[in-house]
């Protein structure tokens, strides 16, 4: 499934008022420091690895809630339009964004292609937790961009100095089938059959550029900043994942790389888990001087009990670069979990 294709701006009616359905409000201070804290995010970890923050360590300590808020009024508000749910998608808008600029797309091959005197060749392993190991081998395509592709997420690496790829990721369909794919159509796919998939609760994001989405969840009515809330800016354990004690969130894609594309997973171990509660999820965007004032794009992933993939586009325009630093949220844009003991 394809993700970013044009799509007409919606403009905002004023500046000051009233958003039916959504709320956002903008606060300054003490609010935003207990939130986020003000000495910039710790990495996220996985098997040694880590994640650069999202956050720089300047932010000024505003953010901006999108919620089910029925009024706000305050000098300090900026609207946003009311979202018309139209195909799937929800858009949301402020004051004269302007538009990313449109990426082609990526090309799929449909199958291990040879490129001049080389053969691509992909493969994938399964590991616990649902998570599947991929590895590459292109040795015409040293250094190189690539895209992969798992049933409709996509996010993009490169080789390294022999041609060669190592990654894990999170698993989307029980026969997962992964498609890796340079710019000029060379590529390969792999696939395997991933048998625990079913013991997880699984949720993704993935957008392109610098748009700056996080996806978080707080395990059990935890708090920002507090044990049980995952996200990319905290550390996040496999090992806890697999024992069945916390969810675990992996981001994926290589933000150096030319035109990247990036995504995260959450993976909660529902079928394992020994106590009985929420998990709330929401989607989150710092207003940052790469994206203020512009048209950002994301698409999620929910997987459903029967193994059904549920996607969403996300279209929206982020507030000028006066607001720089402030975070907008989300709340209802992926379901909550409501998690039972096993």
């Amino acid at each position: 499934m394809t993700m970013f294709h044009l799509k007409e701006v919606i403009t905002a009616v004023g500046t000051l008022g009233i958003a039916a359905g959504l709320g956002v409000a903008m606060q300054v201070g003490a609010a935003a420091k207990e939130r986020y804290g003000v000495e910039g995010r710790p990495t996220a970890a996985f098997t040694g690895s880590t994640a650069t923050p999202i956050i720089d360590k300047t932010h000024s300590g505003l953010f901006l809630e999108v919620d089910e808020i029925e009024q706000i009024s305050s000098s300090d508000v900026i609207i946003l339009t009311t979202p018309a749910e139209e195909d799937g998608i929800s858009r949301i808008s402020a004051p004269e964004p302007s538009s990313l600029p449109d990426l082609d797309r990526d090309t799929l091959p449909t199958a291990e292609v040879r490129a001049e005197d080389c053969v691509m060749t992909a493969t994938a392993k399964t590991l616990p937790g649902a998570m599947v190991n991929l590895t590459m081998s292109a040795p015409c395509a040293v250094n190189e961009r690539l895209t992969v592709h798992h049933h409709g997420m996509m996010f993009t690496l490169a080789t390294d100095a022999e041609g060669s790829l190592k990654v894990t990721v999170p698993a989307l369909k029980e026969q997962a089938v992964f498609i890796l794919a340079f710019s000029n159509g060379d590529g390969a796919v792999a696939h395997t059959q991933v048998t625990d998939l079913d013991d997880y609760d699984r949720v993704a994001v993935h957008w392109r550029g610098q748009a700056g989405f996080q996806l978080h969840a707080r395990e059990f009515g935890a708090g920002y900043g507090e044990p049980g809330h995952i996200w990319s800016g905290g550390a996040s354990d496999i090992d806890s994942l697999i024992r069945g004690e916390h969810g675990f969130l992996m981001p994926l894609g290589d933000i150096s790389v030319a035109e990247p594309r990036l995504a995260e997973i959450y993976t909660f171990p529902s079928r394992k888990t020994q106590r009985d509660g929420p998990v709330y999820l929401s989607v989150e965007a710092e207003v940052t001087p790469k994206n203020c004032g512009l048209e950002i794009e994301a698409e999620t992933i929910e997987i459903t009990d029967g193994g059904k993939l549920i996607t969403q586009d996300l279209i929206l325009a982020v507030p000028g670069c006066d607001a720089v630093g402030s975070f907008l949220v989300l709340n209802n844009l992926v379901s909550d979990l409501k998690v039972a003991s096993n």
